[in-house]
């Protein structure tokens, strides 16, 4: 390796100075995805009449990507291990009826454990289901799409045959807080404590980082840097919190907050992201599917590791799916169907590649609040859903193509420095 090239930042050729995203460590990629949704917006807003960036409809838009976004968190991670899960949509109907039977049907109503018991066996029925599928591919090798295809139709089914079709319904009102709604958020005033709270950990993380680098005798990015970064950072998250505190309960001047289902999606996001980017579990995976072969020489536990993905997978349709169903409150057969369409997609645009071994959980976020946007505009302007599956149809394949043609450049960038 050329002297100093160690020192190098990511992104940089030897000779040429990094480029201000480079310097400022914001990735380049989610840069293009938040241009790319702040032009969905604008365009949207204009063809909708201005309805479309209205607080109400952002707060609706926020919480309705919760379902998508949770279960997204988790595709990444199953698609970067070069494997896929069509069946997300399934595990999440077939979780979200087993809560509702076990709480309207076999469990005494009206307790205060009622809605907590159940969730937690709707949860470990999604992971037991997603560890099963892992099992069959990592030690039978049986191929993940089959797998988990016969899960899309077994577990659809399973969630039919628990009712025999029927709907299952009311839900416990403290259940009923997961989906959101008119009580399902936490208010102004603890919003933006959570909001300062973000603020003051980011700016922790990102000083902590620096001074990493500087132990380990890395060239550390400039001070002003890490403040632009930061202020950038602060800036959107705040920004967020008043967004949710603009909207207002009906009939009332009490503000609406941070609403539940959006909560459990940035927890999701930021387990899921500290898992993937500081903890051995997430080396592994991203070894595995940046080449499998020299991971196994090197003494990585790819079955293992498969099976927790698929297990950890399975958990979070199950929690996407008692949100659906709390929101719902009802449980019904229709409950996740095609959502693995939507997950998958949303991975995709979010960066994650299809070659596996790369994507990040930010992107899969974005891409799912993209996804979700389009959808929200395209009711807004009253298009057909043939129409609209259209439409996200072609952005699929546009976000693939993209991601084919980011790779080339990437590795004709690599191919150029060697």
């Amino acid at each position: 390796m050329p002297r100093g090239l160690g020192h190098r930042r990511p992104g940089c050729l030897p000779g040429m100075k990094p480029g201000l995203l480079g310097t400022l460590g914001i990735d380049a990629r989610l840069a293009a995805l938040l241009g790319t949704l702040a032009a969905i917006w604008l365009g949207l807003h204009v063809l909708t009449d201005g309805i479309f960036l209205t607080p109400r409809n952002l707060w609706n838009l926020a919480s309705q990507t919760a379902v998508v976004g949770i279960m997204a968190c988790g595709m990444v991670l199953v698609i970067v291990t070069r494997r896929i899960d069509l069946s997300v949509g399934s595990i999440a109907g077939c979780a979200g009826m087993v809560i509702a039977v076990l709480q309207v049907e076999v469990f005494a109503p009206g307790t205060w454990w009622n809605p907590w018991l159940t969730l937690a066996i709707g949860l470990g029925v999604g992971a037991a289901i997603g560890a099963a599928q892992g099992a069959l591919n990592a030690w039978l090798a049986i191929p993940a799409f089959v797998v988990t295809l016969a899960g899309l139709l077994i577990f659809r089914g399973v969630a039919w045959l628990l009712t025999s079709g029927r709907t299952v319904a009311p839900m416990d009102p403290t259940f009923q807080l997961l989906g959101g709604g008119f009580q399902g958020s936490i208010g102004a005033a603890a919003s933006w404590v959570l909001g300062a709270l973000g603020v003051a950990a980011l700016a922790w993380l990102r000083l902590s980082a620096r001074a990493r680098r500087q132990r380990f005798g890395f060239t550390p990015r400039p001070l002003w840097a890490e403040a632009v970064t930061i202020l950038l950072m602060s800036g959107l998250i705040l920004g967020f919190v008043a967004v949710m505190n603009s909207y207002n309960r009906p009939r009332t001047d009490i503000a609406q907050g941070i609403s539940i289902p959006v909560l459990v999606l940035i927890g999701v996001a930021c387990v899921l992201e500290w898992l993937a980017r500081t903890r051995r579990f997430g080396r592994y995976v991203y070894a595995i599917g940046g080449n499998p072969e020299a991971a196994r020489l090197a003494g990585v536990p790819s079955a293992r590791i498969i099976v927790a993905v698929f297990a950890l997978m399975g958990f979070l349709a199950a929690l996407a799916g008692a949100v659906a169903t709390a929101r719902l409150n009802a449980g019904a057969n229709s409950t996740g169907e095609l959502a693995e369409l939507s997950v998958i997609a949303a991975a995709v645009i979010g960066g994650t590649s299809l070659a596996g071994g790369s994507g990040t959980v930010v992107g899969a976020v974005l891409g799912a609040v993209i996804m979700q946007s389009l959808d929200n505009g395209m009711v807004l302007l009253g298009l057909p859903s043939a129409l609209r599956n259209v439409i996200i149809g072609v952005v699929l394949i546009v976000a693939v193509w993209a991601d084919a043609l980011w790779r080339r450049r990437a590795g004709g960038a690599r191919g150029g420095e060697a």
